[in-house]
């Protein structure tokens, strides 16, 4: 059964090298895991510091949301190609993706003026991984199905960030309110688009 996102990085040399450094230094996986809330949290205060114009601010935002990613990629590397996988890390493996969502979407909220925004988008964008997870309890394969999966959200959040530096407002809108109405948008019509796909492979287990 299919659990695990696919990541082409993991392929990547400098990120075996990385994971196995991390594994030899003995620095466990939900300890990499951890560290990524800490990452949102200061990307969502440096989205809402910047008042989305701000560029150094901006700038941290990018970076710490590229290092939250970077968490994500580590902490599964270590856990199973390192062999250190560790009895509670279901839990550090999945609940810090949902607070980070919100950390960093509800930041970007504020910064650019439109709170409910950024809640409304941070709600859909932990909707999207409860259906994923809600297949997933009935025995069906993750789907990790976008746009707007979460790898999508966050590299949208970092190049709201950085063209945010050179361009606060874009087409009528502040750069990260757009950015923001594309993330609900997506990550709205990714929820209903897996529904419909667990539906339709429960349904057929009854054919």
């Amino acid at each position: 059964m299919a659990q695990r996102r696919p990541i082409a990085t993991r392929d990547r040399k400098w990120a075996q090298r990385a994971a196995a450094w991390l594994a030899q230094k003995n620095i466990t996986p939900n300890r990499i895991s951890q560290a990524s809330i800490l990452f949102a949290a200061i990307a969502g205060v440096a989205f809402w510091l910047s008042n989305g114009s701000s560029a150094v601010w901006l700038i941290i935002t990018a970076l710490s949301v590229q290092g939250r990613l970077l968490c994500n990629l580590f902490d599964g590397m270590v856990a199973v190609e390192g062999g250190r996988e560790e009895p509670d890390g279901p839990f550090w493996n999945e609940a810090p993706d949902r607070y980070a969502d919100i950390l960093i979407l509800v930041g970007m909220g504020l910064g650019s003026g439109a709170p409910a925004l950024g809640w409304a988008a941070a709600t859909m964008a932990v909707l999207t991984a409860y259906t994923r997870e809600a297949g997933v309890a009935q025995g069906l394969d993750a789907d990790f199905a976008g746009p707007m999966a979460k790898q999508h959200r966050m590299a949208l959040a970092t190049l709201a960030a950085v063209v945010a530096v050179f361009l606060p407002v874009m087409f009528g809108f502040a750069t990260l309110e757009l950015a923001l109405w594309a993330i609900l948008a997506g990550a709205g019509f990714t929820a209903a688009r897996r529904g419909k796909r667990m539906i339709a492979k429960l349904k057929s287990r009854e054919s």
